[in-house]
């Protein structure tokens, strides 16, 4: 399989804290990653260093056959790597349309910079993850699961090649999930490779043609789902998380 996206030991420091620790991986074109582990074993710190938020102390990121790891998280959209954040953050003040909009006029390629044009690439965006009845309303009115599909849309709207999700199901119901799985699903079948991190395990196992473990920023394993979730360290890694 033709790698979209390689990293090659990613180091990150913060005053001397290791949060992650000489990683590596690859991630396929067209594939699904799971990237798991335990709450603060590095996994949003590692998206970050990949779409710019955050700069490497060590490693290297290559995309589609060149390095990014000095190019601003704003030139990395515009080649194509879009992400959601776990921490919901709408553009206060501004519509469910305006929001993904803003996805639209400033994603791959340099974004849409006809605003009608922008405007209707977020329709569709939102018509596709569910929130085409809302977008009049204003986004920070919405609830959870819906700001979840709003941050979504906001990812697409920017066309990613690669897209990078940090837990869009926290706190949806079995419904939702459902949903959500069925979204990401349509996503990889237009061609998009995706990385998800993700604690609900049914998404994981479904989605996941690979899975990755960090485990106090450190990867302990990586491989194909249902070996890596029967790993005794991964098992073990888990079992420590439940008894904190």
């Amino acid at each position: 399989m033709d790698d979209i996206l390689q990293v090659s030991g990613l180091t990150r420091r913060f005053h001397g804290l290791v949060a992650v620790d000489g990683v590596s991986f690859h991630l396929g074109r067209g594939e699904i990653l799971g990237l798991i582990g335990p709450n603060g074993a590095g996994k949003t710190t590692l998206v970050s260093m990949v779409n710019g938020t955050l700069e490497p102390s060590a490693g290297d990121i290559v995309f589609e056959g060149r390095s990014v790891r000095n190019l601003p998280a704003y030139r990395r959209a515009h080649l194509g790597i879009g992400r959601t954040f776990q921490i919901m953050k709408p553009f206060p003040g501004l519509s469910v349309l305006e929001n993904v909009s803003v996805g639209a006029l400033f994603g791959a390629g340099g974004g849409e910079r006809h605003l009608e044009r922008a405007r209707e690439q977020a329709r569709e965006c939102l018509d596709f993850v569910g929130l085409g009845q809302r977008i009049a309303q204003r986004a920070d009115e919405l609830g959870g699961p819906d700001r979840k599909r709003l941050e979504l849309a906001k990812a697409l709207a920017m066309k990613p090649r690669l897209l990078l999700l940090d837990e869009v199901m926290a706190g949806l119901n079995s419904v939702e999930i459902e949903e959500v799985i069925e979204v990401i699903r349509k996503l990889r079948g237009q061609g998009i490779s995706i990385l998800v991190i993700e604690h609900v395990m049914k998404a994981i196992k479904s989605l996941s043609d690979r899975v990755l473990v960090l485990h106090h920023g450190v990867k302990i394993a990586e491989g194909a789902t249902e070996d890596v979730l029967r790993d005794p360290r991964v098992v073990e890694a888990y079992l420590g998380r439940k008894r904190q």
